[in-house]
Order: structure tokens, then C-alpha cells, then sequence
């Protein structure tokens, strides 16, 4: 590299594009590291883009960039990159080297996330405070809108975008979760700028002004619709009444905290349905709807009507398992980072006014960033995420915000987690999340209802939602705030004078803190309409209506006996394997059959799935008190059932010109493993396939065999099946089989192919079975023992077999003539 002096900037960027493609990944970072410290920021503007991209990869997922998803501790170059882009490593330094001289980058709004995006489209300010004052607008009206971030916020929103931007991967790459290069940076980076001890690192360089400036108040031209008026960001709250900019260094460097939480939230969160779109589009306006339908005070003119649609929002989301995982990350570190506030700022409001910046971003970070977004996140999940076990880790981030008592750092010695009482102090969290618990734990029966509960991992989610909502005081603190939420509506008619400044009110983040005196019931509704709409019809968790509860516990009673009755069968499958077995004639259903360690395996999983169940019966009884006799006399029914055959009865159906139609409860039935139908071949016997207890070459030529007497001999056995005297009968029972295994309800077949007339035929195939011949050898070794010679032991063999056949003629035909 030549000294900076002489370098022009264009020469630099290409030096460094042309040293990207053919050097080590270590080389290149190493000479990334000396191209920051030497050359000034008016050189690295122009480098800062393209390096960003280079790392994290485009926008659009055509650059792939390091792959960080893929990386791990493994390989060579993890250190390296964790070092380049560490809080504190060279990457950021040459951030924070762009951003003391106020540099700007643009990002067009296609690549925002989509309700951000239609908001812009349609002339509506977003209501996250990143959004605001950094629209540009193009010279041209062919050019499309773009944000202009400053360098902090555009290496953040490259970082976060790299977790949900398209990328066509190389083939066989699988991506990791905890260890991988990605997730250790979302840490680390949570930790740095959210710290739960001490104050945010200061940043190594600082502008001309000592902080980068706030957003600028909004123009007039820009019109407001649906959010109400914003406010300014943290800084600008906490620095415009210091005398100095440098009297608390905190407050500067508090809008790092603020953007990094605003960007990750945005990009990881603010994703759901048109359905949902419309109707959280103006939350507060509903909720301001909803004080004025109660109080004469008229205190702010209604937005303009439709305001409150956006009919060009369109974005199919789905999020990966990966995602899902980062955001319980940034769930966890959220109530950590909430929990670290110091005790006394929490207990005495008289010393909020002399609270930092920081810890009253701790007081609020979860209520006013999170809440609201990561609560349709979640719904979202839970109603479009396969019914299967990758389940689990939307369940588990669920789980994690729910109880935010796991993270405050305190020791408990208790080592029963269950026995621990949830603390008083939480019943506002409860019942300011209401619908967290409530809403999302009633989708939960309906998924659960709805998956296959003997599998040992869908029985363990059921087993840890059934766990986490059975813990001492948690489900008193729901009911209560539900109790408040019902609460009749004329009673708060003398409160409506207290106003509410929601940030979307005229109120910033940390000065949208309620009065002491701000009534209970308000918080609680106001949670509630402004996720649901002022018309929800809401579903009570504890209501007097518990069908979708006892359901649930039906279900997972029958899933029990079903566990029961497969860990039996493939124990007696495994004591019986011997190597005679290889001759059965057994069914060949394969449904409930495991062999060797395949059914240790299944009995393994089978206890472990008897043991879920088990636990989550009890569970669910503590947390609805349900009436023990009640849940006796269940158990008693589903026990008579079993015992009456119920494992042999086909699954619910109804009767049609077509066949038989499963029925709603039937599905449940076949899903859950409760009763099945006996599925078997409908074609021609003759042309079934080969089975493993048969001979294939014996199958073919006894097939050919039987086809030549078929053809030669056809009309004259038609005949005689066709007499009514006793060698009809005869006939009948040799050349045609028993109907009776036709007449059984067996499967769900159209009633055209069960119909289907069969033609009179002679049938070999039977001597092609392995446990035929192995019947027909014991018998001649026998008869030979008994100086039986062959043509003799032939002739009494077909005997024995002709009078068994009469007897079985006979017997058949007593029945019908009575």
C-alpha cells in the first residue's frame, strides 16, 4: 500500500476490490485494519458502503459476503472475523471514525420491512422514531424513495438485514444457531450497547457538535396519519436540558442503545399480514377512540376516514428457525438488560427525575419497543408455523418473554424451578401483557389439538407450556387481569381527565411514563385495544367455558393410552424376534412393527412421551382447578373404551355415494393414533405385489400355472359356481374366497370398487408362501416317519385338506340357513 498522501480515494476503493478476490481472508483483514487507522474519513466514505456490503452482502441476497450464519468456532478464520467486527474492533472504529463528520448513506424503502415500506408509499410516518426526518426524496420521479442513515445506523441495518435478506447458499451448507459467527455478534453487540452493568462504552471519536445531532422536528409537508404527533429520540430530551454536552456522557452516547434496539426491531420483528396491518395501523387512534366514546372531552379531532387501511401493504413472511432463535436472544438479553435497573429508580418514583438516560431506557425498553411488535410476530408464528417440532423454538422465545423473573440475575437456591413462586412484584407485567398470556396460550391448544401428541417432542412442548403457566401466583396474576380487563366500562368515566401521552401522543420513549396514579384498569384496556382493535371480541382464558381445555386434556388421555399400547406392542415385537419369525405370515402392517433397536428406540421415546403427558395432565388441572372427579370419571370412560375393542374401531366417518368421509373428530382420531383403518390391498389378489414372506420365482410360475386352467376352464367353473346344490356350494368356496372379508368396513373405498363382481378362478398362489412350504415339509417329514411314501403322503395330505375345506363349507352355511 503506498502512503495515504499520494493515494487518491478511487485508487483505494479499487485497490481494496482487487485485493478482495485474491487474497486470505486474514491478509485482506489485516490491511482493512491499517486502511482505518491511516487514511482520514474523507477517503473511507466512499470505501465504508462497499465494505459493508462486502461483509454482510447485498440487500437483495444476490452477495452472499462472509456468510456469517455459516461460520463457526471451527474455522480458521472465526477469530478473525470476531476480532474485525468486534464492539470494540476495527470495523466499528471506523464507524464511529463517519460518524463524528456527519456523513450520510441512502437505502432504498423496497428493502424496508414491509409496513414501513407501505407506510412511506402512502405518504404515513412510520412510528418508529429511526424512520423519521430520513426520507429522500429524488430530484427525478423516476427514481425511487430511499433513507438516508447515518453510519451507525447503516452498518446496523446491514447486519440486521443479512439475518432475513434472500441468499441462494452453496448446496450442503447448513446453518447453526448458537455457536454460529452471526449469533455471537447479535451477543456481543447486545451486550455492549445494552449493558446490564455499568454505562454504554464511549465512543472514540466525536464530531465538531460533541453528539451526533437529534432528528429535526418534522416539516409541514409531511403529513401525519394514523400515529398522532412524535416525539424527539432520547437524546434530544436528556441533552436540551444540560448546560453542557459534556456534563453527562451518557446522554450521548444513549442514542447507540436507542438505535441499535430500534433497528433490530424493525428488521427482526415488524413483519405480519395485510389483516394484521390494517388493523394495528393506528393503535392509539383506536385507543383515543375508545376514552372519547366514553367522555364528552373532545381531545383531539379524528383522523381523516380510511386512514387507518393501507391497500398497497403486501409482504408473505416467514421466518426461519434461525430468527426465531436471534429474537428470543434479544428477548432474553431485553429483560436482563430491564432487570439490571437499580433498586431504588424502581421502587421510589421520586428519583426518576434524577434518573440517566440509562436507566430509564431500562425502565421502558420493553413496553414501548418491544411489546406491541414482537406480540404480532408471535401470533404470526403461531398461526403459520408447520404443525411440527421446529415449533419449538417460536414456543421457547414465547416462553422467555413471558417470564421476565428468570433474568434478574438473583440466586436462587431452590432447586425446584416449578416450586418457585412468581413474586407480587410481576402482576403488572402480567396484566399489561395480557394478551401474551391469554391469546397466545389459547392458539396454543388450537396447534396442539391439532399435532400428534405420542411423538415424544410435540409432548414436550405441551409438557413445558402446561409447566411454565402452572407456576404458583402466575395464573391468579392472569386471572385478575382479566378480572381488570371486564371490568364494566361507566366505572372509569371519572378518569378520563388523566391524560396519557403514548409515544405516538406528543410524548418521547422515556417521558411516556404513566402517573402514579394512572388507574389499572386503563393500562390493561389500553394493552388490549391497542392489539386487538376497539371491537375484539375478547376469549377469556378463565372464563366459565373451558370445552377447549378439557378437549385438550381428552386428547392427551387418549394420547397416553395410545403411547401405552405401542410401548406393549413393540415389547412383544422385540421379545418375539427370533429367527423362526422370518417365516411368519403375520399381518403386514408395518404401522405399529419395529425390530432390533428401532424398538428400543420407540420404547424409549414411548416413556419418555408417558412421562410428559402424565406431568402436563397435572399441570393443566392445577393451573384451571379442574375437578379431579371429573377428570376420574374421563379417564374411566376412555379406559371402557379401550377395553370394548376401542383400538380396533375404525375412526368417525359418515356414510356417502362415494364411500366413507372422515368426519372432523375422525382426523383427530388417525392423527393422534387412536383408531386407524385396517388398510389393505383392493386389487386383484392375483397381481398384488410380492410380498417378503413369498417366494418370487414360485409366485410367477404358479401365476402362469393358474392362468392356463383360468383360460382353458373358465366357463365351466362359471358353471358350476353358478348350481345351487352342494358342489355349487363347493365351487363357490374354492374357486371364488369368502365375501366376508369384502362385507367388512375395513378402509374408506369408493363403493364402485368394492362392488366389482369376482370371476370364477383357480388361486395357487398360496403355495408360493415360505410358511406353506415350511407346513408342507413338517407334514411329509412326519408321514415319512410313519414309513408314508411320497404318492401316499401326497394323497392323505389333499384328503386332510378336502375335509378341512367341507368343514369350513359347512360351518359357513349353518349360519345363513338359520
Amino acid at each position: 500500500m503506498t502512503a495515504p498522501a499520494i493515494q487518491q480515494p478511487s485508487y483505494l476503493l479499487a485497490n481494496l476490490k482487487a485485493d478482495w478476490t485474491i487474497k486470505p481472508l486474514l491478509q485482506r483483514c489485516q490491511e482493512l485494519v491499517k486502511v482505518i487507522d491511516d487514511y482520514p474519513a474523507k477517503e473511507l466514505h466512499l470505501v465504508f458502503p462497499w465494505l459493508v456490503e462486502s461483509i454482510f452482502g447485498s440487500l437483495d441476497g444476490a452477495i452472499v459476503g462472509w456468510n456469517l450464519q455459516f461460520m463457526h468456532t471451527r474455522m480458521n478464520e472465526y477469530n478473525v472475523v470476531m476480532d474485525f467486527l468486534d464492539p470494540s474492533g476495527p470495523m466499528m472504529k471506523l464507524v464511529y471514525k463517519l460518524q463524528a463528520e456527519d456523513y450520510k448513506y441512502d437505502i432504498p424503502i423496497s428493502y424496508l420491512p414491509g409496513p414501513v415500506k407501505a407506510s412511506i408509499q402512502e405518504g404515513v410516518l412510520p412510528d418508529c422514531l429511526l424512520f423519521h426526518n430520513k426520507v429522500h426524496f429524488p430530484m427525478s420521479g423516476l427514481l425511487t424513495l430511499s433513507m438516508s442513515f447515518n453510519p451507525f445506523e447503516y452498518y446496523m441495518f446491514n447486519f440486521a438485514s443479512s439475518l432475513i435478506a434472500p441468499k441462494n447458499y452453496p448446496p450442503g451448507q447448513q446453518g447453526s444457531c448458537s455457536d454460529s459467527a452471526y449469533f455471537v455478534l447479535v451477543d456481543a453487540y447486545l451486550k455492549h450497547f445494552l449493558p446490564t452493568e455499568g454505562n454504554v462504552p464511549p465512543s472514540p471519536f466525536s464530531d465538531t457538535r460533541g453528539t451526533v445531532a437529534p432528528p429535526a422536528p418534522r416539516p409541514p409537508s409531511v403529513p401525519y396519519v394514523g400515529y398522532g404527533v412524535h416525539s424527539t429520540s432520547l437524546l434530544k430530551r436528556h441533552i436540551s436540558h444540560q448546560p453542557s454536552v459534556n456534563a453527562d456522557p451518557a446522554a450521548q452516547e444513549i442514542w447507540r442503545s436507542e438505535t441499535l434496539l430500534q433497528v433490530f426491531v424493525e428488521m427482526w420483528l415488524h413483519h405480519y399480514s395485510l389483516e394484521m396491518y390494517q388493523k394495528l395501523q393506528s393503535p392509539q387512534l383506536a385507543l383515543l377512540q375508545y376514552r372519547l366514546s366514553m367522555s364528552s372531552m373532545l381531545c383531539q379531532p379524528p383522523a381523516p376516514p380510511g386512514s387507518g387501511t393501507l391497500h398497497t401493504y403486501q409482504e408473505p413472511f416467514s421466518p426461519t428457525e434461525e430468527h426465531i432463535l436471534v429474537v428470543r436472544l434479544l428477548v432474553k438479553h431485553l429483560h436482563a438488560f430491564s432487570n439490571s435497573l437499580k433498586q431504588e429508580q424502581t421502587s421510589s418514583p421520586s428519583t426518576h427525575s434524577h434518573a440517566s438516560p440509562l436507566e430509564e431506557f431500562k425502565r421502558v425498553v420493553v413496553q414501548r419497543f418491544v411489546q406491541q411488535k414482537l406480540y404480532v410476530f408471535l401470533q404470526h408464528c403461531f398461526g403459520h408455523w408447520p404443525l411440527d417440532a421446529s415449533f419449538r423454538a417460536v414456543l421457547e422465545t414465547w416462553l422467555s418473554y413471558i417470564q421476565p423473573w428468570r433474568y434478574t440475575g438473583e440466586k436462587n437456591p431452590q432447586a425446584d424451578v416449578q416450586n418457585r413462586t412468581v413474586p407480587e412484584k410481576w402482576a403488572s407485567f402480567v396484566q399489561e401483557n395480557l394478551l401474551m398470556y391469554t391469546k397466545l396460550f389459547q392458539g396454543f391448544l388450537n396447534r396442539a389439538m391439532r399435532t400428534d401428541l405420542v411423538n415424544a417432542k410435540n409432548a414436550l412442548m405441551v409438557f413445558r407450556v402446561a409447566k411454565v403457566f402452572a407456576q404458583p401466583n402466575l395464573s391468579e396474576m392472569i386471572q385478575k387481569g382479566e378480572q381488570l380487563f371486564l371490568e364494566p366500562e361507566h366505572v372509569l368515566h371519572h378518569r378520563q381527565a388523566r391524560v396519557f401521552l403514548t409515544p405516538a401522543h406528543g410524548g418521547s420513549f422515556l417521558s411516556s411514563r404513566q402517573p402514579a396514579g394512572t388507574d389499572t384498569v386503563f393500562k390493561v384496556k389500553s394493552h388490549v385495544y391497542s392489539l386487538e382493535g376497539q371491537d375484539c371480541q375478547y376469549k377469556q382464558m378463565f372464563g366459565s367455558e373451558l370445552r377447549t381445555v378439557l378437549k385438550l386434556v381428552q386428547i392427551i388421555a387418549q394420547a397416553r393410552q395410545t403411547a401405552k399400547r405401542i410401548s406393549d406392542h413393540s415389547a412383544e415385537v422385540a421379545a418375539n424376534n427370533s429367527f423362526l419369525s422370518w417365516f411368519s405370515m403375520s399381518s403386514t402392517d408395518t404401522s405399529y412393527t419395529f425390530s432390533g433397536g428401532e424398538a428400543d428406540d420407540m420404547g424409549e421415546c414411548v416413556k419418555k412421551t408417558h412421562e410428559f403427558l402424565d406431568k402436563a395432565l397435572d399441570y393443566l388441572c392445577q393451573i384451571f382447578r379442574l375437578n379431579s372427579g371429573q377428570l376420574s370419571q374421563l379417564m374411566a370412560n376412555l379406559a371402557s373404551t379401550e377395553d370394548d375393542g376401542g383400538s380396533k374401531q375404525l375412526p368417525d366417518c359418515i356414510q356417502t355415494e362415494n364411500g366413507f368421509v372422515l368426519t372432523d373428530l375422525g382426523r383427530m382420531q388417525i392423527i393422534n393414533g387412536l383408531r386407524r383403518f385396517e388398510v389393505e390391498y383392493q386389487g386383484d389378489p392375483e397381481l398384488q405385489p410380492i410380498r417378503s414372506y413369498e417366494n418370487a420365482q414360485l409366485v410367477r410360475l404358479l401365476f402362469r400355472v393358474s392362468s392356463f386352467f383360468n383360460d382353458r376352464l373358465g366357463d365351466h367353473m362359471e358353471a358350476l359356481c353358478a348350481r345351487q346344490d352342494f358342489l355349487g356350494c363347493v365351487g363357490r368356496h374354492c374357486l371364488k374366497g369368502s365375501s366376508a372379508a369384502q362385507e367388512r368396513r375395513r378402509s374408506p373405498v369408493p363403493r364402485q370398487a368394492r362392488g366389482c363382481p369376482q370371476r370364477a378362478r383357480v388361486t395357487l398362489r398360496a403355495l408360493a408362501s415360505y410358511r406353506t412350504l415350511l407346513t408342507l415339509l413338517l407334514l411329509y417329514l412326519l408321514l415319512a416317519s410313519l414309513s408314508f411314501g411320497i404318492l401316499s403322503s401326497s394323497a392323505l395330505i389333499l384328503l386332510l385338506g378336502l375335509l378341512y375345506e367341507l368343514l369350513l363349507i359347512l360351518f359357513a352355511d349353518k349360519p345363513k340357513a338359520q
